[in-house]
C-alpha cells in the first residue's frame, strides 16, 4: 500500500492529462493538439498551467501522447524567436514569448496506451510518489478571477483525503457528468462525498452535483487504480476509484466536494470553445471595447 501522506504536506504537483486525439475538433486537431487550440491569443493548455501555478503549484506534469509534441515545445525556449523580437526591440512580444518558458517545471511522460483517464493519472505515480497532487483537466478552463483550486488545497489539507470540484447543473445535464451523492458540512462550499456515479441516467442521478476537471487527490488513489477493472466505455475510470476512496475513508482519507459557482469556460465543445472566446475577448481591456462595439454591431444586424 501507499504510504500516508505526512500530515501538512504541501501540495506542489500538478497532472495534466493531455493524450486525447481531440475528435471533436477534426479537421482542426489532425495535426495540431486540441490543447494547442488558441483561446484568444493563448493556447488552452497556457491557462491550465497558469492556474495551477496560481495555486501555488510549480511541478507540472502532462500526460501525453503521439503527436503532442507541441506541447513541448511551448513551454521550452525558442532561442531564435527570442533573438529576433530582442533585435527588434519588441520587449512586449518577447515577454509574452518567454512567459510560458518561464512558468514552471514542466515534466513529460506517454500514455501509451489511452485506457482512460484512470489509467492516464495512474502513469504519474512513478513522479508523484507518496505526495498529495492536484489533476487539472484541460477542458475545463477556470476565470482566474474565481480560484477553485486554490480552495480546493485549502480544504485537502483542512481535511487531508481527496478534493473534487462539483457544480450544479440542470438535472437533464446530469448525464454528460460523473454525479456526486453528499452530505452538506459545517463549510457553506463544502460537501462530504458519500457516492460517485459516472453518467448516470437522469432518473438514477443521486443529486444534480456534476463533477468538473479539478481533482485534488489523494496518492492511495494509485493503489485503488491499480485494480480497477474498466468501467463506462471500456476505460478505467477516476470517478471509479474515487467512489471506493468514499466509500472506506480508513484507506485513503475522505472525500470532499468543492461547491464551485464561479466563471467556467467549457472548451470541450465546439459550440463552448467559440462562447469561451467570445466571453474571454470581451473582458480583455486591450481588446474587449473595439470587439464588444462590433459584435452589438454585428447581432443587431443579423436579428
Amino acid at each position: 500500500m501507499t504510504e500516508s501522506q505526512p500530515p501538512h504536506t504541501r501540495i506542489t504537483k500538478a497532472v495534466i492529462p493531455a493524450a486525447g486525439l481531440g475528435t471533436r475538433f477534426l479537421p482542426a486537431t489532425k495535426a495540431t493538439p486540441k490543447e494547442m487550440l488558441p483561446v484568444v491569443d493563448k493556447p488552452a493548455i497556457q491557462y491550465v498551467v497558469e492556474e495551477a501555478v496560481s495555486a501555488g503549484l510549480d511541478d507540472v506534469l502532462m500526460i501525453t501522447g503521439r503527436n503532442k509534441r507541441p506541447l513541448e515545445d511551448h513551454f521550452d525556449r525558442n532561442y531564435e524567436l527570442e533573438s529576433a523580437l530582442l533585435k527588434k526591440g519588441d520587449e512586449a512580444r518577447l515577454a509574452k514569448v518567454q512567459e510560458s518558458s518561464d512558468l514552471a517545471t514542466m515534466h513529460y511522460v506517454r500514455q501509451g496506451d489511452p485506457r482512460g483517464l484512470g489509467h492516464a493519472v495512474l502513469c504519474a505515480a512513478p513522479h508523484v510518489g507518496h505526495e498529495p497532487f492536484a489533476v487539472l483537466l484541460g477542458d475545463d478552463l477556470i476565470d482566474p478571477r474565481d480560484p477553485l483550486l486554490a480552495r480546493m488545497v485549502e480544504v485537502q489539507e483542512q481535511h487531508g483525503g481527496s478534493v473534487i470540484a462539483l457544480m450544479e447543473v440542470a438535472p437533464e445535464q446530469i448525464h454528460l457528468y460523473g454525479c456526486a451523492a453528499v452530505d452538506a458540512t459545517d463549510d457553506g462550499d463544502v460537501v462530504k462525498i458519500t457516492d460517485l456515479v459516472e453518467k448516470p441516467d437522469t432518473a438514477d442521478a443521486p443529486s444534480n452535483y456534476a463533477i468538473i476537471g479539478r481533482y485534488v487527490l489523494d496518492p492511495h488513489i494509485f493503489d485503488i487504480l491499480r485494480t480497477t477493472e474498466p468501467g463506462r466505455g471500456g476505460e478505467i475510470q477516476l470517478t471509479d476509484a474515487l467512489q471506493q476512496l468514499a466509500a472506506d475513508e480508513k484507506v485513503g482519507g475522505p472525500v470532499h466536494g468543492v461547491v464551485f459557482k464561479g466563471r467556467r469556460y467549457d472548451t470541450g465543445d465546439r459550440g463552448d470553445y467559440l462562447r469561451a472566446i467570445v466571453r474571454l475577448a470581451c473582458e480583455r481591456e486591450d481588446l474587449g471595447p473595439d470587439f464588444q462595439a462590433w459584435l452589438r454591431s454585428y447581432v443587431t444586424e443579423e436579428m
